[in-house]
């Protein structure tokens, strides 16, 4: 993938606060992962608009069957790791 060297300016306490978790060399890879997730959230968040504009909104019983759904598929993993574990 193809970079280019940019100018940011950032908060003092961020900048060390990052500089305290990666080496010199991170800070780029840091920045450019948080900047890749705002993007991806972005992205998802104008996806919701398009589909709320022509489906309408999500109603709190499809959210709750969504969430259910989420939680049936996690009980599944849990379970799944255990067995796992169980075997090693």
């Amino acid at each position: 993938m193809a970079t280019r060297k940019i100018t940011i300016t950032l908060p003092e306490d961020l900048v060390e606060s990052i500089k305290e978790r990666v080496d010199a060399r991170g800070v780029s890879a840091y920045i450019a992962a948080a900047a890749a997730h705002q993007d991806e959230m972005d992205r998802l968040r104008e996806l919701a608009d398009r589909l709320e504009d022509e489906y309408g909104p999500v109603t709190d019983d499809e959210q709750q069957a969504a969430l259910d759904r989420l939680a049936a598929i996690d009980d599944w993993h849990d379970a799944r790791q255990s067995r796992s574990d169980e075997a090693a």
